[in-house]
């Protein structure tokens, strides 16, 4: 049997992308799933396929960043499957540009989402797991978090971030808490198309040319979570074979 089976699992950003290939998978080797993310059509469309292939799975609609909806996807999640074993916070948002573009609102999206929504996430759950004495967090940084590249450096930020956040949350856990970050190369998502500068959309499309499919970070989602409990896997980068950077 799966250490996967009968885990509960709450991912954000799960109505497309990497959010919902982690799902799909992790539902069919017998996880129970709380889906969250602001597209509720979406969410109840892979709720339904999830349960026509048996598995388990239910929703709540949430943006990350907002901590009251936050803290309510927890309880909810609590509420139902009296206990959280693991939190994948992926959602995330990539509006790539120049610096003197001054898309302040831009970043403004990014430090909410990729910062503050992985800190909303890990602020709801961890009193719960350490109360159970046992958890485990899973983040989703980018290769944009070893790396700065030019166009992106307010996202290349928000992924360093997530990166301390991971680590910090690993020393600090007291040999309770299993801290896992996950960070992609170029993969197939939703994710640049909120790139609103066009020249930077133009040269990440070329580049997502390459783009590997998101179940290949569903897998290694899933390495992460089965392995035995005394063994952290805490850190992960997946990119295209052909990927140099």
């Amino acid at each position: 049997m799966s250490l996967i089976q009968n885990k509960v699992v709450i991912i954000t950003g799960a109505s497309s992308g990497l959010g919902e290939a982690t799902a799909k998978r992790l539902a069919a080797s017998g996880a129970k799933l709380m889906l969250a993310a602001r597209r509720e059509d979406r969410l109840k469309e892979l709720v339904a396929a999830i349960a026509q292939s048996g598995g388990t799975a239910t929703y709540r609609v949430t943006d990350v960043a907002d901590r009251v909806q936050v803290e309510t996807l927890a309880k909810e999640t609590l509420s139902t499957y009296s206990r959280i074993d693991v939190l994948i916070n992926n959602a995330g948002l990539m509006p790539l540009s120049p610096l003197d573009q001054v898309k302040v609102e831009e970043w403004d999206q990014m430090i909410d989402v990729n910062i503050k929504g992985v800190l909303y996430g890990i602020a709801a759950v961890l009193p719960i797991m350490r109360q159970q004495k046992s958890g485990h967090v899973i983040n989703l940084s980018s290769v944009a978090g070893h790396k700065v590249f030019p166009g992106a450096a307010v996202y290349c930020a928000t992924k360093y971030a997530v990166r301390a956040i991971s680590e910090g949350l690993r020393l600090e856990s007291n040999g309770e808490i299993r801290s896992t970050n996950i960070s992609p190369g170029a993969v197939a998502t939703e994710l640049t198309t909120t790139i609103t500068d066009k020249d930077t959309a133009e040269g990440i499309n070329q580049l997502y040319a390459i783009a590997i499919d998101a179940d290949a970070i569903a897998r290694a989602i899933a390495y992460a979570i089965e392995q035995p409990s005394d063994v952290d896997v805490n850190e992960i980068i997946i990119r295209p074979t052909r990927q140099e950077l």
